[in-house]
């Protein structure tokens, strides 16, 4: 730390001992991905599950179960209508406080205007004279990755700032929000920028596609994905090409089988009269892609930013000027321009423990394997300290639908986790099971019960090595989504479509998620407190430094736990 001041050079890593709790013993954290708590009944698909663990843990001991937050302010979110997810969830649950994420640093930027006067936006600004500024990013109000309203606001900026020429490149949703309403945005979308037009700016559409089949993979998992929308943004390829976008979608939509479906909608580029397409990116535009969340947007920033790139022919390359939304990867510094500064997350809990001696183990398979590794250590990539940590990914099986294969990576992943623990090389054993949001982000209600039961005998096999060793365990999740699979209106009775089917709920949800802890090495009179009722994922980080002997840094949130004498 600098020496700016004498606080600076005070600060220390050294964590203080704990009271009551002894040093020593070992901790599984066990997170379940999308594992929240809601009523029992036909669409809870955890209730239907056979989860006994689970319900072992739920029925146990009253005071080492209970309930906390994931969604909204307790995650840092703008609002509580806000659905968690597991990005800002693992930023909670490893840094201990909360942070401003998201929607809510770009609301801010746009609200003030400081996103004009930041180096990003110079950067793009450079463009406007002689070329596009092309936008490219997810259409919709859902929240999760882009929201509507900002492109709106953005839209509006660069018109009073300069710009001659946009072309918007839009993906549509169908998964964060209800299937169908891609047509509604995309009449909103060419209302407003035939709004610019009447003031004398060249503002049209350009190209889209469905989230889920153009341009949104993540995680390498399938680069054709990005291909598609490279060629469609980039090239003005498609194999459907349209005059208008709203006929696009529609047409599109009437001809998906077996139903519309707008996550999967095909690529299409809009064309002139001449049947040339209106909007591909070339030498001297300008590019920003439209997303705050990372997950999505990384793969596409690598093919925008890298001039050594391989994972698909890109055919040509063009010079622009590329700035992010966010910055997606702090470790990569990626994309190297970026509209809105990230949270500074330091002094993660993860770090913390490092520093004091604490041998730390984190797994998981690659769709969340960086959930419980660089978002969990506060947005930042690798080891604090490789001597002390291990971080295994276990590849995630690609090119398939996860309820094709609904136990996944599971009992691998547990496998590992019972190795480490057996081992007796570590002292925190830390790991994400996928299975209840992977499979339930499918809306296959079948595959997603399959994905419980899988996802509680990985928990089982993972606590019963904890028993073995004496350690101590903390089950918990980020997010909901398999506990509620229908959309429902405002009384809580499931949506009906026009067939009179329900309305299937692919997305997360609001519903507070479970924390257990238990194992023979938790010292007798440890319970959860009654005075956080309204505790959340931040609070988790605290209790975990305190199962490892530890007092919780001044500033975290409050721990969930007392030790009373017996």
């Amino acid at each position: 730390m600098g020496s700016s001041g004498n606080k600076a050079s005070e600060f220390s890593w050294k964590l203080a001992d704990h009271p009551k709790l002894p040093k020593g013993k070992q901790i599984a954290v066990v997170v379940l991905d999308g594992w929240g708590e809601a009523k029992p009944n036909e669409y809870n698909c955890i209730h239907t599950a056979e989860t006994p663990k689970m319900d072992s843990l739920k029925n146990g001991a009253p005071e080492l179960w209970r309930l906390v937050k994931a969604h909204g302010t307790a995650v840092g979110l703008p609002s509580d209508d806000d659905m968690g997810n597991s990005e800002v969830g693992h930023n909670a649950l490893g840094a201990g406080r909360i942070f401003s994420q998201g929607a809510k640093l770009v609301d801010s930027a746009l609200a003030s205007g400081k996103i004009y006067d930041e180096p990003g936006f110079k950067y793009i600004q450079e463009s406007f004279e002689t070329g596009t500024l092309h936008l490219i990013g997810l259409l919709s109000d859902g929240g999760v990755h882009s929201r509507l309203d900002q492109l709106q606001l953005l839209l509006k900026g660069v018109s009073d700032r300069g710009v001659k020429r946009v072309r918007v490149h839009i993906l549509t949703d169908g998964r964060d929000v209800l299937d169908g309403s891609s047509v509604g945005f995309v009449e909103t979308l060419e209302h407003d920028l035939s709004l610019l037009r009447d003031k004398g700016i060249d503002a049209r559409i350009a190209s889209g596609g469905g989230r889920m089949y153009v341009t949104m993979d993540r995680y390498e998992n399938d680069w054709n994905v990005v291909k598609r929308g490279w060629d469609a943004q980039v090239l003005g390829e498609a194999p459907y090409k349209f005059t208008d976008a709203l006929e696009a979608v529609k047409k599109l939509r009437a001809e998906q089988q077996p139903k519309p479906n707008d996550q999967y909608l095909p690529a299409f580029v809009i064309v002139d009269e001449n049947g040339k397409p209106v909007g591909p990116i070339v030498d001297g535009d300008a590019v920003v892609t439209l997303n705050y969340r990372a997950d999505r947007m990384v793969m596409l920033a690598k093919a925008l930013e890298y001039e050594n790139f391989d994972k698909f022919d890109r055919v040509r390359y063009p010079k622009i000027r590329y700035a992010g939304m966010l910055e997606y990867d702090g470790e990569l510094k990626l994309p190297s321009h970026y509209l809105v500064s990230p949270p500074e997350i330091e002094r993660t809990s993860g770090e913390y423990l490092v520093k004091n001696g604490i041998r730390t183990f984190a797994c998981s398979e690659t769709v969340k394997f960086g959930h419980v590794t660089f978002f969990w250590n506060g947005n930042r990539s690798g080891y604090f300290n490789p001597e002390l940590e291990k971080y295994v990914e276990i590849p995630s099986d690609s090119g398939i639908t996860f309820n094709t294969q609904p136990k996944m990576k599971a009992l691998e992943i547990a496998e590992k986790a019972r190795e480490a623990i057996l081992s007796g090389d570590f002292d925190q054993v830390r790991v994400n099971l996928p299975n209840s949001d992977m499979v339930g982000h499918t809306g296959d209600i079948e595959a997603t019960v399959v994905a419980c039961k899988a996802a509680d005998e990985a928990v089982k096999i993972i606590l019963d090595a904890i028993e073995q060793v004496g350690g101590i365990y903390v089950v918990t999740a980020d997010h909901g989504n398999a506990e509620d699979m229908v959309k429902r209106d405002k009384s809580g009775k499931p949506l009906l479509d026009k067939n009179g089917n329900i309305q299937i709920l692919t997305s997360h949800t609001l519903e507070p998620v479970p924390i257990a802890i238990g194992g023979p090495g938790l010292t007798p009179g440890v319970r959860f407190r009654n005075d956080v009722p309204n505790g959340g994922l931040a609070n988790v980080a605290a209790t975990v430094i305190n199962l490892h002997g530890f007092e919780a840094p001044s500033d975290y949130e409050t721990t969930l736990i007392e030790v009373v004498d017996k």
